[in-house]
């Protein structure tokens, strides 16, 4: 992973499962109740956590060599 290309694809991929983890937090505490709104919270917050790790593995590895 060391193309600054590929890092900034892959940190786009992160930024979008933040996106994605917001607008299923924000609908299943406004539309859902039982277990779809548990569902939906669960895998909001995977996708928080997978975009977490993504995040921390593109600054934590460096700049790339010019």
């Amino acid at each position: 992973m060391d193309d600054g290309l590929t890092k900034m694809w892959i940190s786009f991929i992160a930024m979008g499962l933040m996106f994605l983890s917001v607008v299923m937090t924000i609908v299943s505490k406004e539309k859902l109740r039982g277990w779809l709104r548990f569902s939906t919270l669960l895998v909001s917050f995977i996708f928080i956590l997978i975009s977490f790790f993504i995040i921390f593995v593109v600054v934590f590895t460096g700049p790339v060599p010019e």
